[in-house]
C-alpha cells in the first residue's frame, strides 16, 4: 500500500495498482458496543442453562450461537468490510461444511429420535 493525494488534498491509501483502498476505520466504541452485545447474548445462553424452557432449550441456544458467530465473523474478522469475493468464499465454505457435517451425522442416525 502506498499513499496518493485526492482532489481535496487528503492522503488516500492505494493498492499496488493505484486503486483506492476502501478501508473503513471504526472508532473503538463501535467494537466495544459489539462486544457488550456479544456478552449479553452469552449471558442469555448461561441463563437458559439454569432455567427450564422445555423443548425450546436447544433451538434457542443454536439461534444465539449462530447470531454470535455471524457477528464475530462480520465485525471482528472484518468480513463486513472485505471484498465480496472473500465474503463469498467464506460463506460458501461455511455452508458446504455444515452440509457435509449434517450428511455425516445423518449416516449415524443422529437426527432420529431414540
Amino acid at each position: 500500500m502506498s499513499t496518493a493525494t485526492d482532489p481535496h488534498g487528503h492522503d488516500v491509501a492505494t493498492d499496488a495498482h493505484g486503486a483506492e483502498a476502501h478501508e473503513e476505520h471504526k472508532p473503538d466504541s463501535y467494537y466495544v458496543k459489539i462486544a457488550l452485545l456479544l456478552a449479553a447474548l452469552t449471558a442469555i445462553e448461561v441463563w437458559l442453562s439454569y432455567v427450564d424452557v422445555g423443548p425450546l432449550f436447544l433451538p434457542s441456544l443454536f439461534i444465539l450461537m449462530a447470531i454470535k458467530f455471524v457477528m464475530v465473523a462480520l465485525f471482528f474478522m472484518h468480513l463486513k468490510f472485505d471484498s465480496r469475493w472473500f465474503n463469498l468464499a467464506f460463506w460458501t465454505g461455511l455452508v458446504l461444511t455444515v452440509l457435509v457435517y449434517a450428511a455425516a451425522l445423518s449416516t449415524f442416525k443422529f437426527f432420529m429420535p431414540a
